[in-house]
């Protein structure tokens, strides 16, 4: 898989919707962008949030076989914690990892 960038993303819902597609080229000219990774069905299953070259946030996603989503693993790197949320099938999620309020 090819990393992608973006500049940021839109709404709350998971998995992210990434927004602002910018090059490879044009992330040595931003203080911020996001790194993700996509699979041949653009289903986004990595995103790491880049501040001043380093990684503070990231979020592997995962998904059945309908392309739903299945279990999002948030990882805040800053304050080294670590949320899981598993999905049912219809879209509701539950933390099996403490999640903040």
């Amino acid at each position: 898989m090819t990393a992608r960038y973006f500049t940021s993303y839109t709404g709350i819902k998971l998995p992210l919707k990434l927004i602002g597609e910018i090059t490879g080229d044009e992330i040595a000219n931003r203080n911020t962008f996001i790194r993700a990774e996509y699979d041949n069905a653009e289903n986004l299953l990595f995103l790491e949030h880049i501040v001043y070259g380093e990684p503070q946030l990231s979020h592997r996603y995962e998904y059945r076989p309908d392309h739903s989503l299945k279990r999002a693993v948030i990882s805040n790197l800053i304050e080294e914690e670590v949320s899981v949320l598993n999905f049912d099938e219809s879209g509701m999620g539950q933390c099996t990892v403490p999640c903040k309020p």
